[in-house]
């Protein structure tokens, strides 16, 4: 029997996982116009002054057979099963794995945000000023430690419609303020700002909360939740067009244990790889099991030289218990160590990753 074709749009951490595992049973092309998979996980450390975040696709792509195009997808044809690059080529596809992920809304021009890490780092080395983060969330939290402890000639400011670290537990909150406190940054919360022209400020980074990128999906007639992801079934396909599979940030996943899936690195790969694994299964005629998924902890980066492992229930809700310090970092690192080192097995030995607890 001949392969199906799977085309994969999108080479994060759920595109790519889904591409590496599909690859020994069916015949993938990956659409993403970058040649490079880029840590995501790691922009607060890239716009601190990281060098390189990024790994040549290449390199993981290659062995498994994928044929990688490096062009955007911007059309979607659900009827004629096809997607249309920016180039004008035109790709057929008999079941296609929507993994375009999410970004941070578009602030305007006075503004940086976590995508432009690159561009936010050549701005810091023009200092000294102020740089005000918008926005308390984990992501927000992790730019403002990572800058403050990097950057001395800068003063950071954090300002938070909400309290800082609204999903963390009080002992989880009290060390974020405590460390963010400790490298200087002046915390604002409560206060809400409707752009980036509200604050007086030199440089300011938006760092709110993030949209799924399903324009594409929209266009096409793909059915959308409220939220604006693509609405899936237990094994990840759509629910109006069930050749369609989407992970990552741009699907509005649940499990019964976890309920509404949140966007991140944690629940990315997972999806990933259970998209493929319900798709190898229909190959061979058998019906796709459903996603189980439960949260376990929340890793947050405060500089290099402290963190915070938060417990957390099957939900994502906070238990009181905490990881705090050095050996919190520590574990983080290693946690973002493994999300590479989990692709790199992909690509060796595909059929390894469900093996790992929490994949399927």
């Amino acid at each position: 029997m001949e392969k199906q074709q799977v085309l994969v749009l999108g080479a994060g951490y759920a595109g790519l996982m889904a591409a590496l595992r599909l690859a020994p049973h069916t015949r993938v092309t990956l659409v993403d116009p970058s040649t490079a998979f880029t840590e995501r996980v790691r922009l607060h450390e890239r716009a601190a002054g990281r060098p390189d975040i990024t790994h040549p696709l290449d390199a993981l792509t290659r062995r498994a057979g994928i044929v990688h195009v490096a062009a955007r997808a911007t059309r979607i044809d659900p009827a004629a099963r096809q997607v249309t690059t920016d180039d004008g080529r035109r790709f057929p596809y008999d079941r296609l794995v929507y993994a375009l992920g999410s970004r941070t809304p578009d602030p305007g021009e006075r503004a940086y945000t976590p995508e432009t890490a690159a561009e936010l780092h050549k701005r810091l080395l023009d200092g000294p000023g102020e740089l005000t983060v918008v926005g308390g969330g984990l992501t927000g939290i992790e730019l403002a430690a990572e800058i403050a402890e990097s950057q001395h000639t800068w003063k950071v400011r954090l300002i938070t419609g909400d309290k800082v670290g609204t999903g963390l537990s009080a002992k989880g909150r009290a060390h974020v303020r405590a460390t963010l406190t400790g490298l200087g940054v002046r915390i604002e919360e409560g206060r809400r700002v409707a752009g980036p022209e509200d604050i007086d400020t030199d440089a300011v980074v938006w760092a709110t909360a993030m949209t799924a990128n399903t324009a594409l999906a929209e266009a096409a007639g793909i059915a959308l939740e409220a939220t604006g992801g693509i609405s899936v079934d237990s094994a990840l396909r759509s629910v109006s067009h069930p050749e369609i599979y989407a992970v990552g940030d741009s699907a509005a996943m649940t499990t019964p244990a976890a309920g509404a899936l949140r966007m991140a690195c944690a629940t990315a790969l997972p999806a990933g790889s259970h998209a493929a694994s319900s798709i190898i299964a229909e190959t061979r005629g058998r019906q796709p099991e459903p996603l189980r998924f439960r949260f376990v902890v929340q890793c947050v980066s405060l500089g290099r030289r402290d963190g915070l492992i938060q417990m957390v229930r099957a939900d994502d809700s906070p238990r009181e218990r905490v990881l705090r310090g050095g050996l919190a970092a520590r574990t983080k690192e290693r946690v973002v160590r493994s999300t590479v080192s989990m692709l790199r097995l992909a690509a060796r030995r595909p059929g390894a990753v469900p093996r790992i607890p929490g994949m399927s």
